[in-house]
């Protein structure tokens, strides 16, 4: 399919019942996600804090976290010649138990106890501040293009990109961690970016809409296709090199970090030249027709 069938051959209405019906997804699964363990993506060890442990790889995954069912054993990763196990937290009683049968039964295991890295209140701070930071974006844009609605296109744009990326990583199983953090701020102006750069060639540039948006869109999925290539060999490096290389461990934060962003990038490309493009399209159209209905009235 032509780039011209994928911007001009439905109407935006239309097509918009797409996105919606993902960011609708997304939500309920961030909300199934926050009924049951009280937040809407699972916290990591620095969010919660907990212990680390690691121990030889001497059995199956299964047969390991069967040893420790007795504690509260959150996530077990296998990382080549070792698994590496993190518990929730626990009363000392329960950490020194766990020390005890961690050092009986396994041969060298290394044992880390990490207290949270973000407080509560830091926390509340996130979920506060973070609103107030998709307000003030949108204000910037408002004041680059003086178009309310320019700037309404790109915070959803934006904020559907985080939400789909956190929805991907209750369906994968990765915890916010210091990495995946990282990774979310980097979708926020990557979002940012490729959105500023259609509104900037629809608005600021002469020609039909539909011409416009498609001269952009071929810049834009060149930048993706850089970027997306970039992280595809990240994700092959951190999961796959630790398999073929025995000296080497998993790379479990680089792992998590290019899973989000691998699926933030995705939602990017389609939430840029998707819901805002046909955003702009819409909204376009409606500013034409009511000029024309003006003119025709003043004509009168």
């Amino acid at each position: 399919m032509e780039l011209e069938d994928i911007i001009s051959k439905y109407p935006p209405r239309q097509i918009m019942l797409l996105p919606i019906a993902i960011i609708i997804l997304a939500l309920i699964s961030l909300g199934v996600t926050y009924i049951s363990t009280g937040t809407p993506v699972k916290l990591g060890i620095e969010f919660t804090g907990g212990t680390l442990v690691t121990v030889p790889a001497t059995g199956t995954e299964e047969s390991i976290a069967g040893e420790f069912d007795a504690y509260p054993l959150v996530d077990i990763r296998d990382i080549g010649s070792r698994y590496m196990l993190q518990f929730g937290p626990m009363s000392d009683s329960e950490y020194s138990a766990l020390v005890q049968m961690a050092n009986e039964k396994f041969e060298s295991p290394d044992i880390k106890y990490m207290g949270p890295i973000y407080s509560k209140e830091l926390q509340e701070q996130v979920a506060k501040y973070l609103p107030l930071s998709f307000i003030l974006m949108a204000i910037v844009v408002f004041i680059v293009f003086r178009e309310p609605m320019v700037s309404l296109l790109v915070v959803i744009s934006a904020l559907a990109d985080i939400l789909t990326a956190a929805a991907s990583m209750n369906v994968t199983g990765v915890q916010l961690s210091l990495g995946t953090v990282a990774a979310l701020l980097m979708l926020i102006g990557y979002s940012v970016d490729t959105d500023i750069l259609l509104s900037m060639r629809v608005l600021k540039r002469k020609g039909a809409v539909d011409e416009k948006i498609i001269g952009a869109m071929g810049t834009g999925l060149t930048m993706a296709g850089t970027t997306i290539a970039a992280v595809i060999s990240l994700i092959i490096i951190s999961n796959v090199l630790y398999l073929i290389v025995p000296s080497f461990t998993r790379m479990d934060v680089i792992a998590d970090m290019t899973t989000v962003l691998i699926f933030g990038l995705a939602a990017d490309v389609f939430n840029t030249w998707v819901t805002n493009a046909q955003g702009l399209r819409w909204y376009l159209s409606r500013t034409k027709k009511a000029a024309k209905k003006a003119t025709r009235g003043q004509a009168r």
